[in-house]
């Protein structure tokens, strides 16, 4: 069995709208949900309210409401293919290979992410209902977060980046995720003068902090071409901030040689700063202590930094580049500390992000599994991890359950849903230990609304060889189609569940259908019934007595003859149906061409004299069955008698007496034909 740790924070408070205040509630749990209802019952007086005073409305309190977002459908749809293409990468590729694999799939993930989110923010916007807005903009800014965790994820775990091309790493993910600075960007632009802007520092302040000197140095030209006298002074830190050297994983600079050349331009911009070159414009000197990495400059920018992570990465720019991960977790929680308030509580975000600067993929999962409220990233997330060999490095509590434990909890989620369940499976699938059987649990659950849906749950339990779900789901659906008076479909489940008993009854249904209509419904089903018939006696014995029609109907007396005779004398046909297959013999015997031979004839005779002897203590079903062939024999306004009025009415044993002696009477006069016949043909 999984053990957890104790969870360590407060429980989520859930209200449930109409629902009043003092009033107990009942509950009842479900694979996705909690139905609550309240009850007449009073905790404090141990006793009951008066009648009508409990509400009458069940409430549904369902703890992953996102599964029924259309937009969010996307992303689990959108993933599940992403997560059925990683496992199918190959084990025995190189260990490169396989990694710049991840770094691809990790990315497809984030893109899948960055989309939904996206188009959240679209909706919401152009939405004109308030709650719509609120409800949009509030999983935006989840997704948006877990895009962050998932980005940092990335870089420290699946790709591993080593010294020098860590730092690159953090700056793009730092930029992806600070968009603000753009957005001003484009307003101070879109004026007339941006210059005289009022935002315009910020921006260029922004620029710098984030490590887009670029974007800097093409601001700053702005202000430069404004003051003339000024240009010097502008023209030297523009030269500065190309000259700032960033560490190139690809060229021929080894990790040292950058340190050596990142340290001589450090050394030239302390030395500006020092002699006072740009003290003649504070901006420009900001700007200068900036890129030496003074702390307290740093700090004095809060708003514009935002968040530690951000000033965690900006220190790092200016001061560490050549950091490596393992010194990262030192970084980081300093930076936190000096960043927040002492007095401050740590937000979800920042204990995840702080784990993960930590390289505790264990702490991460944990907590990002307590702040979300579905499974479906940490499962993902999970997954890839496990895939790239870094969950077996952890003493996890889990063991190396971890990843099935996710995914399972995940899968069980979407079986809530009415059409993500189908994505579920695959996941349960590729959990070894545990996945059949949650999936056989589960799939069982799934209403079955319609055919079209029970014959996909049916493929899905065919295709994985769960004969116990197979028969349960065809006993099902035969029972419906049964008590909806659709045989055909109920005989065609009850075959498909290899249920002969079930068999026996539809069987008898048609035979009983066959009485009252006297014609069979769904031909084609039996014509075609093939070795299934041999489910059951029943069963053959419809399929032959409707293949003894068609041949009579095709005129091959001889061949319906002998099958006539077969199913008389093998004991498979209902004793209540004796009389109806004598019967059917009545226009072979009247035929002017003898079809019966001689010992035929005996059989058919023994067979009349046995039911005539049977027919003084005939058995309850037998009596009714019998009733429907008579009433389906007698004209019209006759057939309103109630059955037991019939059983004992004179006439039906006129009837009955008249069948036998027309019996008789036949099977004397084909047998002294059949004696002349076969005597002459001796001779």
């Amino acid at each position: 069995m999984l053990q957890m740790e104790e969870v360590d924070v407060e429980s989520t408070l859930t209200g449930i709208p109409g629902c009043r205040p003092g009033h107990h509630l009942g509950f009842a749990w479900g694979p996705g949900d909690i139905l609550a209802f309240e009850t007449k019952f009073t905790g404090s007086a141990q006793t009951l309210r008066g009648k009508g005073s409990a509400d009458q409305f069940v409430h549904v309190v369902r703890k992953d409401e996102e599964i029924y977002s259309p937009i969010l459908r996307k992303l689990f749809n959108e993933s599940h293919h992403i997560f059925v293409g990683l496992q199918t990468i190959q084990d025995d590729l190189p260990s490169k290979n396989k990694k710049s694999q991840y770094v691809s799939i990790s990315k497809n993930y984030r893109s899948v992410i960055r989309a939904c989110m996206t188009e959240l923010q679209q909706v919401g916007v152009s939405s004109t209902n308030a709650e719509v807005t609120k409800r949009h903009a509030d999983q935006a800014s989840v997704l948006l977060a877990i895009e962050l965790i998932w980005n940092l994820c990335e870089v420290l775990f699946i790709d591993s980046a080593p010294a020098g091309s860590l730092l690159l790493h953090l700056v793009d993910w730092l930029r992806l995720h600070k968009s603000d600075v753009d957005e001003k960007a484009r307003e101070v632009l879109q004026d007339e003068s941006p210059a005289e802007h009022g935002d315009y520092w910020d921006v260029v302040i922004g620029y710098v902090l984030q490590g887009s000197l670029v974007e800097a140095r093409q601001m700053l030209m702005k202000q430069a071409n404004r003051h003339p006298a000024a240009l010097k002074m502008y023209t030297l830190m523009d030269s500065l901030l190309g000259k700032m050297p960033f560490y190139n994983p690809g060229g021929t600079q080894t990790l040292t040689e950058f340190d050596v050349k990142w340290r001589n331009w450090h050394g030239e911009v302390d030395r500006c700063l020092q002699d006072g070159s740009f003290a003649s414009n504070k901006h420009l000197e900001l700007v200068c202590k900036i890129l030496v990495g003074d702390e307290d400059t740093l700090l004095e920018h809060r708003e514009l930094l935002g968040t530690w992570y951000h000033f965690l990465v900006t220190r790092l720019l200016y001061c560490h580049p050549t950091v490596k991960p393992t010194e990262l977790h030192f970084y980081a929680q300093s930076c936190m500390t000096m960043f927040l308030d002492s007095r401050s509580v740590l937000e979800p975000l920042d204990s995840i992000l702080l784990a993960a600067f930590e390289f505790d993929i264990h702490q991460v999962i944990k907590d990002c599994s307590i702040a979300l409220n579905n499974w479906w990233f940490v499962a993902h997330l999970t997954d890839l991890l496990d895939h790239c060999k870094l969950l077996q490095s952890h003493n996890l509590h889990f063991g190396s359950n971890l990843r099935e434990f996710l995914l399972s909890e995940y899968a069980s989620s979407l079986f809530s849903h009415h059409s993500l369940w189908q994505l579920a499976v695959d996941y349960f699938d590729n959990c070894p230990e545990l996945g059949r059987v949650s999936l056989e649990l589960q799939i069982e659950r799934v209403p079955l609304d319609t055919e079209r849906k029970a014959l996909k749950v049916l493929s899905i339990c065919e295709q994985r060889q769960m004969s116990e779900q197979v028969r349960s789901i065809c006993k099902i659906m035969a029972m419906r189609a049964l008590r909806n008076d659709r045989l055909g479909s109920a005989l065609s489940w009850s075959i498909r569940a290899k249920d002969a008993a079930l068999a026996t009854v539809i069987s008898e249904r048609f035979l009983q259908d066959y009485s009252a209509k006297g014609s069979f419904t769904d031909l084609d089903l039996i014509d075609n019934l093939g070795p299934a018939m041999l489910l059951s006696d029943r069963l053959t014995f419809l399929g032959k007595y409707r293949e003894f029609h068609r041949l009579y109907g095709e005129k091959r007396f001889r061949e319906a003859a002998k099958l006539l005779l077969c199913l008389m004398t093998s004991k498979i046909a209902p004793q209540s149906f004796s009389m109806t297959l004598l019967t059917d013999a009545l226009p072979l015997l009247e035929q002017k061409e003898v079809i019966f031979s001689v010992e035929q004839t005996h059989e058919l005779m023994f067979c009349l004299e046995e039911l005539t002897s049977s027919l003084n203590t005939p058995s309850p079903t037998d009596q009714l069955m019998q009733v429907r062939t008579v009433l389906h024999r007698l004209p019209v306004n006759r057939r309103r008698l109630s059955p037991s009025t019939m059983i004992f009415s004179r006439q039906e044993e006129d009837i009955d007496d008249t069948k036998v002696e027309l019996l008789r009477l036949a099977l004397a006069r084909n047998l002294a034909m059949a004696i002349v016949t076969e005597g002459t043909v001796e001779s």
